[in-house]
């Protein structure tokens, strides 16, 4: 690799601004969601956690062609199961842990995004688990949408919550 070509992380930080926030995937299903998350973790500079079980195979060739040639510049984490990930990720200086759902009450517009963050998302068919929602009720969200509407893709909820936390975090940069 040449030296003089800066990374993808590199180029994210220097356009973004740095950060560290991170996203998480509990118990992922479909590959190409995975593969379009692994990207757009790239192109922003932010690590990816993944929280087994897994419905497919990290070498699944649909998770490499939604990655492309992005996966080996990928930042990520493989946890065990959700148990160990929160073990892991709770305590003094591991960030802030937001839980997404469409169960959620709470706005992402209404939430104040800080850097170190977590982005915690369920899997596509059943999200995260009722009694996770239920034991941390004031850090679930929910991305605003038209009533009686089910949910939006997995993949295009996450960058619509990272990409408001950066818009947070540039903005508290700017005062």
């Amino acid at each position: 690799m040449n030296s003089d070509v800066p990374t993808a992380a590199a180029v994210a930080t220097a356009i973004l601004g740095p950060h560290q926030l991170k996203v998480a995937l509990l118990q992922p299903q479909i590959a190409p969601n995975t593969g379009n998350i692994a990207r757009l973790c790239v192109a922003t500079g932010t690590d990816l956690h993944l929280v087994r079980p897994l419905g497919f195979f990290l070498d699944d060739r649909n998770l490499r062609r939604s990655a492309m040639d992005y996966w080996p510049r990928l930042r990520h984490v493989i946890h065990d199961d959700t148990t160990e990930f929160l073990k892991k990720t709770s305590g003094a200086g591991s960030g802030g842990r937001w839980l997404l759902s469409s169960k959620g009450e709470r706005s992402i517009w209404d939430a104040s995004f800080e850097d170190g963050d977590w982005l915690i998302f369920g899997n596509e068919t059943h999200g995260i688990d009722a009694s996770l929602l239920a034991s941390h009720r004031d850090d679930v969200l929910r991305i605003p949408q038209a009533p009686g509407e089910r949910c939006l893709n997995l993949s295009t909820a996450v960058g619509i919550v990272l990409y408001e936390a950066l818009r947070q975090l540039a903005r508290g940069r700017k005062t």
